[in-house]
């Protein structure tokens, strides 16, 4: 029978999608009022992996992730997913111009071994978490760098993104070592 060990805390990521860069700036500040300090911050880019999103948000969509300095328990990813769906909803609900949402938001983390993404959906490759909501190992580490899964979408496969997830995981990774050495 094997021991019992309870998670570390992990890092929290989220992604964000929309046609409009400026959406970028406004929810940053509603994540921060529900997440706390963002602490590091991808460039923008293009998001021309699919035409998934062509219909709701348009033509020329675009990418950025950000990370969050306070970490999080595992077991939170589900009640953040809703929390962010919900913020969709609260911009999309306040605005008169369109019926459409204003910008996609993908919550998850980072641990030592992997980066994890939640969804509504579920697939083949998720498991349930709760509340109608699954989790995927996006990305494993491994051999120093993040590698792609068989069902990875193609936007978390690019060298940008790797290397910004990289980044991210050796700040967690430091991070973890001072909250060691406060103990």
């Amino acid at each position: 029978m094997g021991n019992i060990i309870f998670p570390k805390p992990v890092k929290l990521v989220i992604s964000m999608i929309s046609s409009n860069s400026s959406m970028f700036n406004v929810y940053e500040n509603l994540l921060q009022k529900n997440f706390g300090q963002i602490d590091d911050s991808s460039s923008i880019q293009a998001f021309d992996y699919t035409d998934y999103y062509k219909k709701e948000f348009g033509e020329k969509l675009l990418q950025k992730m950000v990370s969050f300095k306070k970490f999080i328990k595992s077991e939170k990813l589900a009640e953040i997913k809703i929390i962010t769906n919900n913020l969709e909803k609260y911009i999309l609900e306040n605005d008169t111009l369109t019926n459409k949402r204003n910008i996609n938001l993908d919550p998850g983390y980072i641990n030592l071994d992997k980066f994890i993404l939640a969804s509504t959906k579920n697939g083949p490759s998720r498991i349930y978490l709760q509340k109608g909501i699954y989790a995927e190992i996006t990305l494993r580490y491994q051999f120093k760098s993040f590698i792609p899964n068989e069902f990875t979408y193609q936007n978390y496969q690019s060298e940008e993104y790797i290397n910004y997830l990289n980044d991210v995981r050796h700040k967690y990774k430091l991070a973890l070592r001072e909250i060691k050495y406060q103990e």
